[in-house]
C-alpha cells in the first residue's frame, strides 16, 4: 500500500462493558468501516458524522451484547450492511435477554445482510479485510487480518485471552485458535481486542501469560 494511504484506526469505547469500537479506513478516504459498535449508537453516529465519514459497512467479530449493541441504530441511521459469522447469529438473537439479565440497556436485535466466512476477503472503502474464524470465545467468532492489523474480539487481549464460560465457549477451541491463526502472524502485527489496550502478536507470544504456561 503507498505510504499515502496508511491505515487510519480510531478506538471509542462505550457502554457499560467499556467495549472497545473501532473506525478502520484509509487515511485519505472518508469510506469507514465499523467493527463492533457495542453501544451509545449517537454518540458514534456523532464522531462519524463531526470528521465528514462515511459508513460503508458494520463487521463483527462476534454476536454478544456487549459487541451488538448499537448495530441496529448505525445499520438504520446509514443503511449500511451488517456482516456476522452465521454460528453467531443465535447469541445475536439472545442479546435482549442477555441485557435484561446484567441489568442494562435492552438492544434492538440487529438483522444480518451478509455473513462471514473463513478465508474469504472483503474489499470495502479500498480496503482488503480477510476474514479469520477464530471459534472459542464464541462458536462464530472471527478476526479481521488487513495490513499489518487484526482486530481480535474477545479472541485475544493484552495479557490474557477471552473467557470461555458463557454459553458456546470452548477453551480448548479458544487456544487453538490462537495458536494456530493469530500467533503465526508477524510480531509486529498490531493487535486491537475488544477490551482493553492495543498490543501486538509479538508482546503477547513473548509474555501472554494464558500462552507461555507460566500462569
Amino acid at each position: 500500500m503507498p505510504p499515502s494511504r496508511k491505515i487510519h484506526v480510531t478506538t471509542t469505547v462505550v457502554g457499560p462493558f467499556q467495549e472497545n469500537t473501532f473506525f478502520l479506513r484509509l487515511s485519505d478516504r472518508p469510506e469507514t468501516v465499523i467493527i463492533d459498535p457495542g453501544a451509545e449508537g449517537e454518540k458514534l453516529a456523532a464522531l462519524l458524522d463531526g470528521h465528514e465519514l462515511r459508513p460503508v459497512a458494520i463487521l463483527n467479530t462476534h454476536g454478544h451484547l456487549d459487541h451488538i449493541g448499537a448495530v441496529s441504530f448505525l445499520q438504520s441511521r446509514y443503511r449500511i450492511p451488517f456482516h456476522l459469522h452465521a454460528e453467531d447469529e443465535a447469541i445475536a438473537q439472545g442479546a435482549p435477554e442477555h441485557a435484561r439479565f446484567f441489568g442494562v440497556e435492552v438492544p434492538d436485535v440487529p438483522e444480518v445482510d451478509q455473513t462471514l466466512s473463513d478465508g474469504a476477503t472483503l474489499r470495502l472503502g479500498g480496503l482488503e479485510i480477510e476474514i479469520a474464524h477464530t471459534p472459542g470465545h464464541t462458536p462464530g467468532g472471527v478476526s479481521f487480518l488487513v495490513d499489518g492489523h487484526v482486530f481480535a474480539g474477545d479472541t485475544l487481549f493484552q495479557g490474557s485471552i477471552g473467557r470461555t464460560d458463557l454459553p458456546g465457549g470452548d477453551h480448548a477451541a479458544l487456544i487453538r485458535s490462537i495458536q494456530e491463526r493469530l500467533l503465526p502472524l508477524p510480531d509486529k502485527t498490531i493487535v486491537h481486542p475488544g477490551h482493553g489496550p492495543d498490543t501486538t502478536i509479538g508482546e503477547e507470544r513473548r509474555a501472554n501469560p494464558f500462552l507461555t504456561g507460566r500462569w
